[in-house]
């Protein structure tokens, strides 16, 4: 039994070894490709119960896996959508067949790192066919309610679904100082104009203009202008609201305003009238009471140093860019950014456990746990990073100790082998 069991051990100690040489060609084969996780053979002994104090050979096995925890070296590239995490979890991505699929049906899977690019539909894809997912945004770049506990909710990600945008004005912001000599007795009491640049709902250019006009009086200072607003979305003009203001003259507050009247929409607590435009209304900033934002009167020349506006013309998209916390930003040739998709960064407890897939991709296993979706640079995840790449995990020189070792135990067994089988041709000719 002694014997046979060293010819069991010197076997098994060839087939482990033979594991290991496998895991060893793999990692040196792949020391160049980004985001490869290198695989490990662990060996472990076996052990035969021992009876009448003789000894038995167990043996060893071997447990072969990818250590996926271990995390490579970033280099930077060129490219925007070249994707890394630098830190633990990894990027959601699909298949081809699953990025046509509805969520049931669709392959999920992680990877490390990816150079995503647009293919023709506009999906973000690899050039091995991984599809990268995340979470489509709202107008204000938010998700909403989501799942973190399963892909569900995760789409491909599509940046030709917004490559022209355009957001409509909501808000503008007078930053204008009208001359306090207009308002003193003899003056001429011309009015002064102001146009205003708005985007309407289709993200044409229009323009609102906003007429002031100096309240003379007979004797003094009245500091009181009447102002009176009209759009040329039409081509002619068209008045569409007006509100009278007047301003402090004392020591503490001179030159700022003191009421807003004959406007029922003014609003105090915001400084802000509503005006009606053709096209929607829009929040018009005049400014609050006893403040210096917005309109003042002083002492100088007429003065349109601040006028603003928010919303954006129709713009061509150039390109997207992912952010630390995964905010995946459409570029627009008129300056513009949106946020089209947040990129979230999955997480299980045994990153070990994942199974290893092809083109540096990982599956869900039942070792390594259930998957949860963190947003990127929060929790345990790291930041997701744009212009970068993960390196391989492969250390070259240690694979090649790691060869030579394999190469003497491989022969080492195998002498074992040749040993028992001379000591069993010895046994047998004993019997001659």
């Amino acid at each position: 039994m002694t014997i046979s069991s060293s010819m069991n051990a010197g076997i098994m100690g060839l087939a482990v070894n033979a594991t290991r040489l496998a895991t060893i060609s793999d990692n040196i084969a792949n020391s160049d490709t980004y985001g490869y996780k290198r695989a490990v053979a662990d060996f472990s002994s076996m052990v035969i119960q021992q009876r009448d104090n003789a000894y038995a050979a167990g043996g060893v096995r071997v447990n072969a896996y990818r250590q996926v925890n271990e995390e490579g070296s970033l280099i930077s590239t060129g490219n925007s959508t070249d994707l890394a995490v630098a830190g633990r979890g990894m990027l959601p991505v699909t298949t081809a067949s699953g990025a046509a699929e509805n969520a049931v049906g669709r392959t999920f899977m992680l990877t490390p790192t990816g150079s995503f690019s647009p293919d023709e539909n506009g999906f973000l894809r690899t050039s091995t066919g991984l599809f990268l997912m995340g979470w489509p945004t709202d107008e204000t770049g938010d998700v909403g309610a989501v799942t973190r506990e399963s892909s569900a909710s995760l789409e491909p990600v599509n940046v030709l679904v917004n490559r022209y945008t355009s957001t409509p004005t909501e808000r503008i912001s007078m930053g204008v100082n009208l001359p306090a000599d207009a308002t003193q007795a003899g003056a001429p009491g011309e009015p002064y104009e102001v146009p205003m640049e708005y985007y309407d709902n289709l993200g044409r250019t229009q323009i609102l203009t906003a007429v002031y006009t100096p309240n003379v009086p007979a004797t003094g200072s009245s500091n009181a202008w009447s102002v009176e607003l009209f759009d040329n979305s039409t081509g002619v003009p068209v008045s569409l609201s007006s509100f009278d203001v007047d301003f402090q003259d004392n020591m503490t507050s001179g030159g700022m305003i003191n009421a807003v009247t004959n406007n029922p929409t003014y609003d105090a607590a915001t400084g802000e009238i509503t005006v009606d435009l053709p096209r929607g209304p829009v929040q018009l900033f005049v400014g609050r009471t006893g403040q210096n934002a917005g309109l003042t009167q002083l002492a100088a020349d007429f003065a349109p140093y601040a006028i603003q506006r928010d919303g954006a013309a129709i713009g061509d998209l150039l390109k997207v860019e992912v952010d630390e916390q995964g905010n995946l930003d459409a570029i627009y040739d008129t300056g513009f950014r949106r946020t089209l998709y947040r990129i979230p960064v999955g997480d299980v407890p045994n990153p070990n456990g994942l199974s290893a897939a092809n083109n540096g991709a990982f599956r869900m296993s039942q070792s390594s746990g259930d998957v949860y979706f963190w947003d990127a640079g929060t929790g345990p995840v790291g930041e997701t990073v744009g212009y970068g790449l993960m390196e391989s995990t492969v250390d070259i020189a240690s694979e090649l100790t790691g060869l030579i070792e394999t190469q003497r135990a491989y022969a080492s067994n195998a002498k074992i082998i040749q040993t028992v089988d001379e000591m069993l041709q010895e046994t047998t000719n004993i019997k001659r």
